[in-house]
């Protein structure tokens, strides 16, 4: 770990801590006084159905939207007030796909290196290391339109991954994908967590993709309506499995992986 994660774990900082955020579009409430924590390298899955804030929730965090109440810090770091520091702690894989097609998948990674202020020499070493990571090693020379969803989901998470942050977002990462390529996206993610100490927040709809063991954040319509390990969960709802957990606390109904 660096020596920024060694520190945090020392004094008990978060790695994502938000705190009483409010967010609006107008007269519509987007986000309604939402807060919790993430610990370092750990595994939170913030859980909604569509619509219910997590993409305006990933923009407060990312300062792309400025919340209209409330603080978000990474490792201690104000992303408000301090966000240069913060941001260079955080690694983030939007929902929608941010890769330029016209340009190798090394290009890409490239591109970003140079955003982050790193060296092409160095970009290109860091590149290798990460793209083997998530198993693409050999594609490097490819150009990104000629990628399945899988693979381009992938070469963002190498690129997250490449200024070497020490928290992740994800929002919806497997949306589109087929069973393969999401078992396959959660695997390298959740390897992060356990080889490499990284911080993860997993935005999805999916309760398929949820264990036992991991941190939940059930938002829906803009509020937090549960927030701590999935079994804590079932078990405040009186529920036998997260899914039942869900459809319990939102009232929205539909079975299996998807609502």
């Amino acid at each position: 770990m660096t020596g920024v994660a060694d520190a945090t774990l020392k004094t008990g900082v978060s790695a994502l801590s938000v705190e009483s955020v409010s967010h609006a579009y107008g007269a519509r409430i987007a986000l309604d006084d939402v807060s919790f924590d993430i610990a370092p390298a750990s595994f939170a899955v913030l859980l909604g159905l569509n619509g219910a804030g997590k993409s305006t929730l990933f923009s407060v965090i990312t300062h792309l939207y400025v919340s209209r109440l409330g603080v978000v810090r990474i490792f201690g770091c104000d992303v408000a007030r301090n966000s240069g520091a913060a941001l260079a702690r955080l690694g983030v894989v939007f929902q929608q796909r941010t890769l330029d097609p016209d340009l190798s998948v090394a290009q890409n990674l490239a591109y970003h290196g140079a955003l982050h202020g790193i060296g092409p020499h160095e970009t290109r070493e860091r590149g290798a290391v990460q793209l083997a990571r998530v198993g693409l090693a050999d594609r490097a020379g490819d150009k990104v339109r000629f990628l399945s969803g899988g693979q381009m989901r992938r070469v963002e998470i190498a690129r997250a991954l490449l200024h070497r942050p020490r928290m992740l977002l994800l929002d919806e990462p497997t949306a589109g994908l087929d069973i393969k390529a999401r078992a396959g996206i959660l695997e390298v993610v959740r390897g992060l967590v356990a080889d490499e100490g990284i911080g993860v927040l997993w935005a999805t709809h999916l309760v398929d993709e949820i264990r036992a063991d991991d941190h939940v954040i059930v938002l829906h319509k803009g509020r937090v309506l549960a927030d701590g390990p999935s079994r804590s969960v079932v078990g405040a709802a009186g529920a036998r499995s997260i899914g039942e957990a869900f459809t319990s606390l939102t009232g929205s109904g539909g079975e299996g992986g998807e609502w």
